[in-house]
């Protein structure tokens, strides 16, 4: 049998598997949307856990519930959940581990599943985190028990990391990630698709800066000349600033917040901005940061002086030719169950970010197709369930054996990077901080 028809025939008995799981799919859906998971919401987050950790359970997963530190600048989160599958093969044979990652946390408030429940009306649900992300986490579930009964072991290991406070930037979640991610070969989102279908490729990086402009008051009426204006200075810096905007491909940068000062009749000794740094490329952020502290060494107003702090960084999921191999495969595989898939960039941040700056290739996106996160008319086309399942099935196949000629429906080759592949550049030191 030649190759493309074995990965016809593999696709069909996935999507035969998943079309058979697709009533209780719904069930289980409904009964998770039902549960108010919010970000600050630990008990309903763990309620959750709860129910994902007697899956894996039943499928032969170790499971590891990880209680994380509260962050110094918030309430504490609910649990990391971290489970691992062994494959046959180890990874001197081809063997490739795979981190499966998903959110429990949603963006809604406690009540919202009673006053906003679960709806299906045809093939569209609707209801709290029906797509964000409750649906994508549940489709990851599914394609691992398809692969189960399957017999599919030709992998080095399988990881499900199921996050608490995604929606928040995972501060409290974000060392488990980095950790977890560590000797990974293949990252995988379970983030819903875009409303078209496409994967995710790349995600552009955040990065939170904080100008502290120090003046020196006066009296506004009786001797202004011995002030130095620090909001002065501040609006310069933000014209400056905001010129940015275009310099580099990738990259913008924006003056989101400027406060200064207390009274009107006193020379502004002291004013704060808050910038905000997206870009494509670790790259693009150096060089943001670089010219952020450039300016601030070059005050306009005399008597001046600017200081510039790094808060924040979330590292860009950057698209590498490693990406694009595995973007190769999931093609080929969903070419298979003749689906036509795209992939897009976009500059929403996820823990997708997160594992690929600890070096690991991503692909996100590959939960169902949904769309309007975050409202109240989020939905789900659970139509595109049995073949996201599928397609979802048949990449870790692929993925999971480096030799080719041990799958018939090929695989991206090594995660790693190829001479003269760019690959995810790592933060420089100094970079990392907590996630937004």
């Amino acid at each position: 049998m030649t190759a493309p028809a074995r990965r016809r025939e593999l696709a069909a008995e996935f999507l035969a598997l998943a079309r058979a799981r697709h009533a209780r799919y719904l069930t289980d859906l409904a009964e998770l949307v039902s549960i108010d998971s919010g970000s600050y919401h630990a008990d309903g987050v763990n309620e959750v856990a709860e129910w994902v950790q007697h899956r894996l359970h039943r499928l032969g997963f170790a499971v590891d519930r990880i209680r994380p530190t509260a962050p110094a600048q918030g309430p504490g989160s609910g649990d990391v959940l971290v489970a691992r599958k062994r494959g046959a093969l180890r990874e001197s044979d081809g063997g490739r581990t795979i981190l499966l990652a998903g959110h429990m946390d949603t963006v809604f408030d406690v009540g919202t599943a009673a006053a906003r429940p679960f709806t299906l009306d045809g093939r569209t649900a609707h209801g709290p985190g029906v797509s964000d992300d409750k649906g994508g986490l549940l489709a990851g579930l599914t394609a691992l028990e398809v692969l189960d009964e399957h017999g599919v072991d030709g992998y080095q290991e399988l990881v499900f990391l199921a996050t608490p406070d995604e929606e928040i930037g995972s501060p409290a979640a974000r060392a488990v990630i980095e950790e977890t991610a560590l000797g990974v070969h293949y990252g995988l989102g379970l983030e819903c698709a875009r409303e078209n279908g496409d994967l995710v490729i790349a995600r552009k990086g955040v990065a939170d800066f904080r100008l502290t402009v120090t003046g020196r008051a006066a009296h506004a009426g009786i001797e202004p000349e011995r002030g130095a204006n620090a909001a002065l200075e501040a609006a310069h810096l933000t014209v400056a600033i905001q010129s940015l905007n275009g310099r580099w491909d990738g990259v913008t940068v924006n003056v989101g917040v400027v406060r200064a000062g207390s009274r009107a009749n006193i020379v502004c000794p002291r004013a704060e901005l808050r910038v905000e740094v997206r870009a494509t490329t670790v790259a693009g952020i150096r060089h943001a940061r670089q010219a952020l502290h450039e300016a601030a060494g070059r005050p306009t107003v005399p008597g001046t002086t600017v200081e510039v702090e790094q808060l924040d960084l979330c590292p860009p999921m950057e698209d590498t030719p490693a990406a694009r191999r595995m973007l190769d495969t999931a093609q080929r595989a969903a070419a298979a169950l003749g689906i036509t898939l795209g992939a897009a960039a976009t500059g929403g941040v996820g823990d997708a970010n997160l594992i690929a700056g600890a070096g690991v290739p991503v692909l996100d996106g590959l939960g169902p197709v949904g769309g309007a996160d975050h409202t109240p008319q989020e939905w789900l086309d659970t139509s595109s369930v049995p073949p996201r399942v599928a397609l979802l099935a048949a990449l870790i196949t692929a993925l999971g054996n480096a030799d080719p000629a041990h799958t018939a429906l090929g695989n991206a080759g090594p995660a790693h990077t190829a001479p003269g592949d760019t690959g995810p550049a790592h933060p420089a030191p100094g970079d990392a901080g907590p996630a937004r």
